[in-house]
């Protein structure tokens, strides 16, 4: 196995310290840190005394293959995923056909095998009569649920089914909780607005809550692991400080986090995303979730879609938006404005996410674990330019925004694999295991 040296880097710690020094990679793990490491590499790196990161996980991104691959595959969206520092993801089930048997799930291994330069993990999704393959299909990180806004026949929101999903098994069940009926109902009470502010009354707060509520009882009634994907509303955070069993989690985008509904104005439908974008006030307390540890990590919920598409009137605009290389340096532009720590950056961005889905040896920087690293530039301010993007649809909602933290390298399995602003060919991901 070939060997990588990092030397002069400026080493993350996961309590947020720094170690300034060298790196040695082999067989795919970091084999020694030390001041100064005197050997010779089959590859070298000059951090620069730059700052060196664990490897992102992305727990939710949407690459759209197979069926959509116009918009995504799983080579543009792990290209671009490396670009952004994220070296591991968990891709979601509704592609075309959807990630409901085991079958589909080996197709898309397969297919990562053949085209991923990041780690890869898939979920298997529920449907109303596939519970034999959910429980069984492997390796999958967990069952998806869609209670609303889905495709095909992924769309599970009715009672009964999901209390069969979770009355039976013990895989972790991720929700994307959203009221279904709530939502059919306000619609038809907004007839007639395609204003695209309306998205966000129409999907209000409290179809949100409602899901969340249900979830939360059927987990606790099965003791069953959940997990509740992309927070938005504080309501749902005020529900989780009052009542989160030791078995639930939960995660929040950067998008909920840095964008309200006052953005519809200069953005418009590039910003529709489900759930959508909320109010300054669902901002702050998302921000203070993450901080009280009610909200576990971050997720980017990458969901692209082309610009023609988005730019349709609304409700033909379709939901989703990139995030996939944005989501670290909107985070470190945030720990640069104070807003929050290194230590908080790695448990929410890249620790956090391995030890929710059972990821072994992900995450930290330390000797024996795997070499997913990604050498950061704090110090240069630059803006996101759609024409930048490496995802295929190449646009950002953060399109003008400045920011810091830009990965200038990227490290797969202890193999280099993005090298300022280019992809090195031949490397490739490996299938992510998971422990529970």
């Amino acid at each position: 196995m070939s060997t990588l040296l990092i030397r002069n880097a400026r080493i993350a710690r996961p309590d947020g310290s720094i170690f300034e020094g060298d790196l040695l990679c082999g067989a795919g793990q970091i084999q020694r840190l030390d001041r100064h490491i005197g050997v010779k590499a089959d590859d070298t790196i000059d951090a620069q005394g730059r700052l060196l990161l664990p490897g992102v996980i992305d727990p939710q991104v949407h690459f759209r293959e197979p069926g959509k691959e116009y918009k995504e595959d799983l080579a543009s969206g792990s290209r671009a995923a490396v670009k952004g520092g994220v070296t591991s993801f968990l891709e979601m089930p509704n592609t075309d056909p959807p990630t409901t048997s085991q079958a589909a799930l080996d197709a898309k291994l397969r297919l990562a095998a053949e085209k991923s330069v990041a780690n890869y993990g898939f979920f298997i999704g529920a449907t109303p009569n596939n519970l034999d393959e959910i429980n069984n299909a492997h390796p999958a990180c967990g069952i998806k649920i869609f209670m609303g806004a889905s495709t095909g026949n992924l769309l599970v929101d009715k009672a009964d089914d999901l209390e069969r999903i979770f009355a039976n098994g013990s895989r972790l069940i991720a929700v994307h909780a959203e009221n279904n009926a709530r939502i059919h109902t306000r619609r038809a009470q907004f007839t007639g607005r395609t204003d695209i502010a309306v998205h966000s009354e129409i999907r209000d707060n409290q179809s949100a809550l409602e899901a969340t509520e249900l979830a939360l009882a059927l987990s606790k009634k099965y003791r069953r692991r959940l997990h509740i994907l992309h927070l938005s509303t504080h309501e749902e955070v005020e529900l989780l400080r009052r009542d989160k069993p030791a078995w639930v989690t939960a995660e929040v985008i950067p998008n909920h986090l840095l964008l309200n509904v006052d953005d519809y104005a200069q953005l418009g439908t590039r910003i529709q995303m489900n759930p959508p974008i909320r109010t300054t006030r669902d901002n702050a307390v998302l921000w203070e979730g993450l901080h009280d540890g009610i909200i576990d990590f971050i997720a980017t919920d990458h969901a692209p879609h082309t610009l023609e598409e988005k730019h349709q009137s609304y409700p033909d605009s379709p939901a989703g938006m990139p995030g996939v290389e944005t989501s670290l340096p909107l985070m470190l532009t945030e720990m640069k404005a104070g807003r929050c720590t290194l230590a908080e950056i790695q448990k929410w961005m890249c620790y956090g996410p391995a030890q929710a889905y059972g990821i072994p040896n992900k995450g930290k920087i330390l000797e024996g674990w795997d070499a997913d690293l990604t050498i950061v530039d704090i110090d240069t301010i630059k803006p996101v330019r759609d024409e930048d993007m490496f995802t295929k649809v190449r646009w950002s909602p953060f399109h003008g925004r400045k920011l810091t933290g830009w990965p200038a390298c990227t490290i797969v399995n202890g193999r280099v694999v993005y090298d300022q602003g280019k992809i090195r060919e031949g490397v490739r991901g490996k299938a992510l295991q998971f422990t529970h």
